[in-house]
């Protein structure tokens, strides 16, 4: 971690990063709407994670484009 980025690679690195979490939210979500009805602990478990990613999507978007979503 000793590698000094300047501002432009920082920022494609947070886009990047954001890219991630909504891929994974997304995939988390379907995969919790598939498991609702077969494997309830299941279906929570990727509730849980999803909410996790749609967190982190929130802090990245904080970030990327400052004021833009309202903080609740």
């Amino acid at each position: 971690m000793t590698d000094v980025v300047d501002s432009d690679e920082l920022l494609r690195r947070i886009r990047r990063a954001r890219a991630c979490a909504q891929r994974e939210e997304r995939a988390w979500r379907a995969r919790g709407d598939d498991l609702r009805a077969t494997d309830p602990e299941a279906a929570r478990d990727a509730a849980v994670r999803m909410l996790s990613y749609e967190s982190v999507l929130r802090v990245l978007d904080e970030i990327l484009t400052p004021g833009q979503r309202p903080i609740e």
